[in-house]
């Protein structure tokens, strides 16, 4: 850790704490729509200028993975997927962790195997770290003053950090003990004309401000640890036969219900009793739930049995392979039976996500039945290359808008939609349902929908530049040029 703060280390303290006040308009000034994106403009902006020196490293993938976020942040200001929106919150920054450890490392190594993500975990504790660092050398400075002062108020302050918890408790206690202290408590802000919003805001800016400060800070000294050595690392192992004895128990079983399997459910024939919808809806996640178990299963094997060798070797990848195939066709029966469902009930958002989520499953198990065979492949690189890939491309496709389209033809074909699931799903929804208007359809409950959708957004009006998003404009635009018959009575 560097003794002395250099001039360019304060010039990039200022830039934090301006990207700090863009982080707080973006997020928490209203609904995040393109701020997102002005945001990470603003960030990647900043990092670039810190490390314009720096010899980055692993560029292929940390381009790959630069890409991904900037798809991904896009996605707040083209569409309007709630799940995504939710999970996006989270992710975006996760990404942005993992690729600045990745391209600032100096071991080109850290990024073979699973270790890779304790690297970037101890590269945030890096930050944080950092901030020690950083406070010591602040109170250093202030001790050019008195000395005797200085250990004085350095005690105070001690004081206060270690009492806080116990107020805090106390507090709450008395407050709910109390109703009349309660309301003398929450007016000392008032009594001495603190602007509580205001406050906030200064905290959610300072703690932005040393956050991206104190990480990007580790980041760029050179001397950090790396956790993978130079020399070989002793994996960890399994005795070869207690391998192979799980693998055909298990193989066993699934041989079994595979053979039942393509008794009736492949055939086109089922128990009497049972629809196809009621089949389908019974056995589906259960069945995913058992293919995720069996990866899991195969992957840990494939790991714990590098050190056998010889007949028992092949043995163990025989097994695997049967237990990769029965995975293969459980996610066929799986698959098959969420389209039955689909069928007799429509399309939703989940159920689409699960059927990507199943193709999905489909190319990791393909990719690990070659890994079976070929040990030199890379399990970690490609479960995390094509994992990124298939959660960007989920985001990038719309599946809202895919979801209204087959809905939609659905309809035109059985006369069957539920207008009430379109109108809860987003505003893609609610453009979808605009379309069944204008095209006549005679649906009832769909002009009352409409309806309280545009007195909905006559009352609620997002007019903030960071809430700025490309579907909700488009459904405002449309519900104002909507010429509903009841409003004209």
């Amino acid at each position: 850790m560097r003794e002395k703060l250099l001039k360019n280390d304060w010039i990039f303290l200022v830039l934090c704490v301006i990207l700090g006040i863009v982080g707080e308009e973006a997020f928490f000034r209203d609904q995040i729509g393109i701020s997102y994106f002005v945001f990470i403009l603003s960030f990647y902006t900043v990092f670039y200028w810190r490390f314009r020196k720096f010899p980055f490293s692993h560029q292929r993938v940390g381009y790959f993975i630069l890409i991904c976020i900037w798809l991904l942040t896009a996605g707040y200001y083209l569409y309007d997927t709630q799940l995504f929106y939710a999970l996006n919150i989270v992710v975006i920054p996760a990404l942005v962790i993992v690729h600045l450890s990745l391209v600032t490392s100096s071991n080109n190594r850290v990024w073979h195997n699973w270790y890779f993500f304790l690297y970037t975990f101890l590269r945030v504790f890096d930050g944080l770290k950092y901030h020690v660092f950083f406070t010591k050398y602040i109170t250093n400075l202030s001790k050019n003053g008195n000395q005797r002062n200085f250990e004085v108020w350095k005690k105070i302050i001690l004081g206060i950090t270690l009492s806080i918890p116990v107020l805090f408790i106390v507090l709450n206690l008395l407050i709910s003990a109390d109703a009349q202290f309660e309301r003398l408590v929450m007016e000392i802000p008032y009594l001495f004309s603190i602007n509580v919003e205001f406050l906030l805001r200064t905290i959610i800016v300072l703690v932005y401000t040393f956050g991206f400060f104190g990480f990007m800070q580790a980041l760029l000294i050179k001397n950090n640890k790396i956790i993978q050595k130079e020399g070989p690392i002793n994996p960890l192992s399994m005795d070869g036969v207690v391998t192979l004895t799980v693998l055909l128990l298990l193989d066993f079983v699934y041989i079994v219900f595979v053979a039942i399997q393509f008794t009736y459910f492949f055939s086109g024939s089922l128990e009497d009793g049972y629809t196809y919808a009621e089949y389908a809806r019974r056995g589906f996640f259960e069945l995913l739930f058992v293919t995720l178990i069996n990866l899991t299963v195969t992957t840990s094997s494939i790991q714990l049995s590098r050190t056998v060798y010889g007949t028992l070797k092949k043995f163990i990848r025989v097994a695997l392979s049967v237990l990769v195939l029965s995975s293969v066709v459980l996610l066929i029966s799986a698959f098959m039976r969420m389209m039955m469902y689909e069928e007799a009930y429509g399309f939703t958002f989940t159920r689409v996500l699960a059927h990507s989520f199943m193709i999905f499953l489909t190319v990791i198990f393909a990719y690990t039945l070659v890994k079976i065979w070929l040990e030199k492949l890379s399990l970690f690189h490609f479960y995390f290359i094509s994992a990124l890939v298939y959660y960007v491309g989920i985001n990038v496709v719309n599946i809202d808008q895919f979801v209204v389209e087959q809905n939609i033809m659905r309809y035109e074909t059985t006369g069957k939609i539920d207008i009430y699931y379109l109108n809860n799903l987003s505003d893609t929804g609610t453009l979808g349902l605009i379309d069944l208007y204008q095209s006549g359809a005679e649906i009832p409950g769909l002009e009352e929908l409409l309806i309280g959708r545009k007195e909905d957004r006559l009352y609620i009006k997002n007019t903030s530049w960071q809430s700025y998003n490309l579907t909700r404009n488009k459904t405002d635009n449309e519900l104002r040029k909507l010429n509903l018959a009841e409003e004209k009575k």
